[in-house]
């Protein structure tokens, strides 16, 4: 004979067991709930009722994060398209420049294009479909702009301290990380703030 703790064990599982299942039917069509539902009320070894249920579910969850998943991936694509791209423009421009500007001015000058060119480039590509225009995204754009150009500058003049006569070229090898570096700062302040509705 069972104790009573032990019978109420047992009926405490009996009940858990039946609630489960009631729970599980529900995710049954009604076609299929008196076959399935029936046989596990009756401790057939058939598979849980909810399985399918399950399955669906999972099915439309991962096809409702597929599209947010997608959509990261073309962002990042295309940020690392155009990044090279602008880094390699603003490389060019500031070393053709330097040859007749001061390092200041030539990195202003090329900066200034890249950053616009660079803007509407994400605009367009990257973040494409967002609802932003193109006056909002380079006005917000501005602020990174001031950013880029202050940690640019302050990378080439450094360099000219230690090295005052330090070729354009070799300028240039040290603008160019600087400039990645704004680069992806660049695009996590878009992404997050500029174009942020996009991603809702």
């Amino acid at each position: 004979m069972l104790s009573a703790g032990q019978v109420d064990t047992y009926t405490l599982a009996q009940l858990w067991s039946a609630v489960r299942v009631r729970h599980a039917c529900g995710c049954l069509s009604p076609a299929e709930r008196p076959n399935r539902c029936s046989a596990r009320l009756d401790g057939s070894p058939a598979a849980w009722p909810h399985d399918g249920g399950v399955r669906r579910f999972r099915a439309r969850h991962n096809a409702s994060a597929r599209p947010g998943r997608s959509a990261l991936t073309s962002e990042v694509g295309w940020f690392v398209v155009i990044g090279v791209a602008s880094t390699v423009g603003q490389a060019l421009l500031y070393w053709v420049m330097r040859h007749w500007s001061p390092p200041v001015l030539a990195n202003l000058a090329s900066l200034l294009v890249v950053t616009v060119l660079n803007t509407e480039a994400n605009r367009r590509l990257t973040f494409r479909g967002s609802p932003v225009r193109a006056v909002q995204a380079h006005l917000a754009a501005g602020g990174l702009f001031v950013l880029a150009y202050v940690i640019t500058s302050g990378a080439v003049l450094l360099f000219r301290h230690y090295r005052p006569t330090a070729s354009p070229a070799a300028e240039t090898l040290v603008l160019a990380p600087a400039f990645a570096l704004v680069t992806v700062v660049r695009f996590i302040v878009l992404r997050l703030v500029v174009f942020r509705r996009r991603n809702r």
